[in-house]
């Protein structure tokens, strides 16, 4: 998982949203979060900075509600993981053939960046895998 500039966040690489809004996560981030094929996917707004969403589960959202004092996350939507992957509910303003970043974002959650500092960084470097 390569870091994109010292201090800067980590990144899987790229997604390709899907003909039916399906992304592939990649399998080092399913396997560091622990989704599992049937589990409920849940879709919490990013930054203002990166656009995007990140992705979570009930069990991480619950975590993240108590450590924030009960203060909840906005969540956009929710969906069923696939087999390493998830379509994005309809409540989400992404087209096919949209890049996402994938970036390490918290224990709570992956992150999906749709533009900002970190995504025009990445378009640097063409060595970042696309899943």
């Amino acid at each position: 998982m390569p870091r994109l500039v010292k201090g800067g966040k980590w990144t899987y690489g790229w997604v390709v949203v899907g003909a039916e809004r399906k992304i592939v996560i990649p399998p080092p981030a399913w396997r560091k979060y622990g989704f599992q094929a049937g589990e409920t996917a849940i879709f919490v707004a990013g930054s203002r900075t990166s656009g995007g969403f990140a992705i979570s589960t009930l069990h991480l959202t619950a975590e993240s509600d108590a450590k924030r004092g009960g203060v909840g996350l906005h969540e956009l939507g929710r969906g069923l993981f696939g087999n390493e992957s998830v379509v994005i509910p309809p409540e989400i303003p992404v087209v096919p053939g949209t890049r996402l970043l994938t970036v390490l974002g918290s224990c709570y959650g992956l992150s999906f960046v749709a533009r900002g500092p970190i995504y025009e960084e990445a378009m640097r470097h063409p060595e970042l895998e696309v899943f």
